[in-house]
Order: C-alpha cells, then structure tokens, then sequence
C-alpha cells in the first residue's frame, strides 16, 4: 500500500473529468446552417473564439485539442490517463436531431484522433443527441462499438428535462448492455434568474444545482434499481446532492407518497452513483466519501480551462485519507467507473 501513498510522484491518477473543443468545427453541410451551429475565431496567441450565434461564447487555449501540450501537463497533475469529453455546451441538444448528430459525429471522431495520438494517455467519452433517443441510441452504439470509447458524456438536463425522466430510460438500458459508462455534466442550468452577477457565476453556483438535482431525478426515477449495472458519475462532486440527500433520505420516512415511489432508501441508492473530486475543499472532499462511500470518488479536473484544479491528486493526498482510500479516489475507482479494471476497493 505504501507505493500510493506518494501516488504524485508516479503519476498514476486517472482524471474522469476533462473537456475537449476541436480546432475547428465543420462548415454546415444542410441548406441552411443553424444560427447556433459553432465557429472558431481567431484570439490572442494559443487562444481562439468559440462563436455561438454570433457571440463569443468562451475563449479557449490550444490545449482543448492539442494533443501533446495535454499530456505534457498530465505527469505534474499526477495523472496517468485522462478520460476526455467535448466542452458541454457543443452537446447541442437545442438543435434539430439531424444537424446536432452531424456535429457531435465530427466531435466524436475528433476525440478519437486525439486518443489516438496520445499513446493510451487518453480515452474518450463521447456525445450523443439525446433530444432524439434513438438517434442517441445509433451514436452510442457508434462511439463504443467503432471507435471503442468506454462510454459518454451526457448534460444534466435535455432542454430542461432531467436525466431521469422516463423518456430517457431506453438510452439508458442502451448503455447499460452495451456496457458503457455515462459521465454527467452541467448544462445550461436552472435557477439563472437568481444569480447576482457576472456570467461566470453560471458555471460557480448554478452548475451545482443543476448537477445535484439531476443526481436526486436518477434516485427518484429509481434508475440504479433499474438498471443495476449502469456505471453513472456526476461532475461537481455531485454538485448539491450531498447536502440534499439527508433531507431526500428523510423525507422518505415521511412522506408516504415518497416512500410508495421512490423504491429503495435514496442514501442506499445514492451509493451506488459515482461522483468526481472537484469541490476545491478538502472537507467538502472527506464529507462526500463519507456520504457516498470511499467506492464511489474519482479525480475531475475540468482541465484545460481556467476554472480546473490543477493539482487534483495532490489535493486527494491532502484530505488526510489512509492510503487505501487514496488510491481507490486516485485511480481504482476511475478504473471500475471507465471499465479498464474490474478490481473492487
């Protein structure tokens, strides 16, 4: 157990939380283009425009798809792989079925080419359209049957629908036979009219909510039960689900209609999710391996954007885990959760 306990200096982690943004994005190939479909402009050196409806909707490195500038961080971040999946915004749910399947196939292959030039440092977790199950359904099988991802990244809701409501359960029982993990990001969240503030605050305060009320819809809808062997992670250390859980827990001892519905104890189901590290705190950290179980952490970066953690194990090795509980946050987990080990903490 001793070689994890220093796990920075073999840089063994395994990041589950990672975006991509292509170069370019391709020109439309329909009659018309719509309005929302992505360019690139240019910026200050190393740095372009992602252009949305005509706005620069954030500004990017070079490091979103370059490939060898990624892997030379990877070693000081204390991370042997690094799972990536496209900036969540080009998930594109808003668009037509057609034109946004069009898209997030380029985007997919894109990510294959960067797995494929890394030399097994990276792995892909693609995109699907969701606002068309089926056509959901064909891309998955796409992304892990042909360009061998071992699942995909999906947004916290679907044009304002969360992830738990029943019309997406086939995509669902999809991945879960097919044996694809799904990881859940935030995307354009509710609660945006309460915010005081600059634009950042979207992604400080409002994708925490968005992500913990997508984490209680999976427990409500029952999907783990369900779906047992689904493989599911939340982004945000599971955003505001920690702290919702215990009155969840206890309001299904009380409210009968909770208790008719939701059919197993929300903290039991709630421990079989996966969650990522990134909450920037070490006792925010310890709190969720508590409520969650040592099981069910893994390392997110959000790298390369400007609000990632840099030094995510590091500050895994900081909370004051023994080291078994370092290596499962650090690597085992991640590894269960991308199924690259069947290995068990």
């Amino acid at each position: 157990m001793s070689q994890h306990k220093h796990s920075a200096a073999c840089a063994c982690g395994i990041d589950a939380h990672a975006h991509v943004v292509p170069e370019n994005f391709p020109a439309y190939i329909g009659s018309k283009a719509p309005s929302d479909w992505p360019a690139m402009a240019a910026a200050q050196a190393c740095h372009r425009n992602v252009m949305i409806s005509g706005k620069v909707y954030r500004t990017v490195s070079d490091k979103c798809w370059d490939t060898p500038k990624r892997l030379d961080d990877l070693a000081d971040m204390g991370l042997a792989l690094q799972a990536v999946s496209p900036m969540p915004e080009l998930l594109s749910y808003w668009m037509a079925p057609a034109d946004g399947q069009q898209l997030l196939r380029f985007l997919n292959d894109q990510i294959a080419s960067m797995v494929a030039e890394s030399g097994g440092k990276l792995a892909g977790l693609g995109a699907v359209p969701l606002q068309d199950v089926d056509l959901a359904i064909r891309e998955l099988e796409y992304c892990v049957k042909v360009l061998g991802f071992p699942g995909v990244e999906v947004g916290s809701n679907v044009n304002g629908e969360p992830i738990g409501a029943a019309k997406f359960d086939p995509f669902f029982e999809a991945c879960e036979a097919l044996g694809a993990c799904v990881f859940v990001h935030a995307i354009r969240p509710a609660g945006m009219e309460r915010l005081v503030g600059p634009a950042p605050l979207q992604q400080v305060l409002a994708y925490p909510g968005d992500v913990g009320l997508a984490a209680a819809s999976v427990i409500t809808s029952n999907l783990l039960v369900r779906r047992p062997r689904l493989r599911i992670a939340f982004s945000h250390g599971g955003g505001t689900l920690g702290l919702l859980l215990p009155r969840l827990q206890q309001g299904w001892g009380v409210f009968p209609a909770l208790k008719d519905s939701v059919q197993e104890a929300p903290a039991e189901q709630a421990r079989k999710l996966f969650y990522d590290t990134l909450v920037f705190d070490d006792n925010a950290l310890r709190y969720l391996v508590q409520t969650f179980g040592a099981s069910q952490l893994l390392v997110g970066t959000d790298y390369p954007f400007n609000f990632h953690d840099r030094l995510p194990v590091q500050r895994v090795e900081a909370a004051g885990f023994d080291a078994e509980t370092v290596a499962a946050l650090v690597h085992r987990n991640a590894g269960r959760f991308l199924g690259i080990t069947k290995e068990s903490t």
